[in-house]
């Protein structure tokens, strides 16, 4: 499996919006994508700072929903008013463990 984490330093004020804003359409997109596995956000509500990591069957299936994946972070970007351009890695996933899902 492999992961594509991106972080947005979004403004304080928009950061609540990210769950919305990945229900309401980035999950969408990437189901439509071959070998996409899932997805995470995270927030840190008095930096700004978003996480979102996306999970993939293989490298290939990682990179060749880039091009998408660029769109929909850049987007989501604008969306949350970030102070600069979005950061992205790319990781293999050696362990993933999910006990009891997040209830907010």
């Amino acid at each position: 499996m492999h992961a594509r984490a991106s972080t947005i330093r979004a403004s304080r004020a928009k950061v609540g919006d990210l769950e919305r804003i990945l229900e309401s359409s980035v999950v969408n997109e990437l189901e439509q994508s071959d070998g996409y596995s899932g997805i995470v956000g995270l927030v840190d509500p008095t930096t700004g700072t978003c996480v979102v990591i996306s999970f993939w069957e293989t490298d290939q299936a990682l990179r060749a929903s880039d091009e998408r994946a660029s769109r929909l972070r850049n987007e989501v970007a604008r969306r949350l008013g970030a102070s600069g351009e979005p950061e992205v890695e790319r990781y293999e996933v050696v362990l993933q463990e999910v006990r009891t899902p997040v209830h907010i």
